[in-house]
């Protein structure tokens, strides 16, 4: 990924909280019979000292996840908020031009296929815990008869991809002067869109906004 310096992100904390929050994934592995083949899923980020990793799963029907044999290298992309970016924003506009902004991560790995059900299981329910305790309700797999839970279990094969490096790219006006990134998010601000509101928020709270 090309990234130019004051877009660049090297610290594994910002890192790390970045891919738990845009925990939505694309997993992308190389296949020598169909070239490039790519799933989208939601991942969990586990921490062993100053290790990570990325789990998840994939349908066994899903034949992306034979490609995950321990030898061959994927690449998780992680995308945060994201939104058109008007030059009418700054404050001095002559001659700026339109842009976007946005924040991404490529994390890689070679994943390690896992049919064991306890580890299957394992990241299911975390998964669903993380994703229902905020709620209300929570539903949990308890509500699931066992033999139903199993056969759901038996449809499933779970991943675990060790993090060997990362790309990560915060392009959020770093290059531009104090009051312009201001400008720029006053008038994502004022889109009234979810998306923009959330890229407005994250440019305030990155290091490199205001």
């Amino acid at each position: 990924m090309y990234i130019p310096s004051p877009f660049r992100v090297e610290d594994t904390d910002v890192i790390s909280a970045f891919m738990q929050q845009f925990d939505f994934a694309a997993v992308v592995t190389h296949s020598d019979a169909d070239g490039l083949v790519a799933s989208h899923v939601p991942v969990l980020i586990r921490k062993a000292g100053a290790n990570l990793r990325t789990v998840g799963h994939l349908a066994r029907a899903n034949s992306h996840w034979r490609l995950m044999d321990g030898r061959s290298e994927s690449m998780v992309i992680f995308q945060g908020p994201h939104a058109y970016v008007s030059p009418r924003w700054y404050a001095a506009a002559h001659g700026a031009v339109p842009t976007w902004n946005y924040a991404v991560v490529h994390a890689y790995g070679r994943p390690q296929a896992r049919e064991d059900t306890a580890f299957v299981k394992e990241v299911v329910e975390e998964l669903t815990t993380r994703h229902e305790s905020r709620r209300d309700f929570p539903w949990s797999t308890d509500a699931l008869p066992t033999d139903s839970y199993e056969r759901l279990l038996g449809a499933i094969v779970g991943f675990e991809m060790p993090i060997t490096r990362f790309d990560a790219k915060f392009k959020l006006g770093q290059n531009r002067s104090a009051q312009d990134r201001a400008g720029a998010i006053a008038g994502l601000e004022r889109e009234k869109s979810s998306g923009t509101a959330d890229l407005a928020d994250f440019m305030r709270r990155y290091r490199g906004g205001v």
